[in-house]
C-alpha cells in the first residue's frame, strides 16, 4: 500500500506537471498572449522549466517541501491572474472555470506533498 499511496501518487501528481511544463516551452510564442505582465514569452519559458523541476522534485522528494510551497504559489498565481478573470467573461467563464478548479485541486495536493514532505524530514532528523 505505500508504494501505491507514496510512489505511484507522487508520479501521478507529477505527471500535468511535467506535460504543462514540456508544453510550456514547446509552445512559449503561442502562449506568451496570455501573460499579463510584460515580459510575455520569458514567463512562459520560467513557468515551464518551474512546472518541470516542481513535478520532478515531487517525485524524488529532492526539495520537496519547497518545491510544492512555491508550486502552490504558482499556482494561486495562475488562479488569481488568469483563471478569475476569465470567470468574469460570459465568453471564457466555462474554460476559467475548469481551469479554476483544476489549478485548486492541484494546489492543494501540491500543499499536501509539502506537509508530508515536512513531517518526514523531521522524522529522518529526529532519529
Amino acid at each position: 500500500m505505500n508504494i501505491l499511496t507514496g510512489v505511484v501518487a507522487r508520479i501521478f501528481f507529477a505527471i500535468p506537471f511535467l506535460g504543462f511544463g514540456i508544453g510550456h516551452l514547446m509552445n512559449a510564442g503561442q502562449m506568451a498572449g496570455m501573460v499579463p505582465i510584460p515580459g510575455g514569452v520569458i514567463w512562459i519559458y520560467v513557468t515551464g522549466i518551474s512546472m518541470i523541476l516542481a513535478g520532478l522534485a515531487a517525485i524524488t522528494k529532492i526539495q520537496g517541501k519547497l518545491a510544492m510551497l512555491l508550486l502552490a504559489l504558482l499556482l494561486l498565481t495562475y488562479i488569481l491572474t488568469i483563471h478569475i478573470p476569465a470567470m468574469m467573461k460570459p465568453e471564457t467563464m466555462m474554460m476559467g472555470m475548469m481551469g479554476f478548479y483544476k489549478d485548486a485541486g492541484l494546489m492543494g495536493g501540491a500543499l499536501l506533498l509539502a506537509g508530508i514532505f515536512h513531517r518526514e524530514s523531521n522524522k529522518a532528523s529526529a532519529a
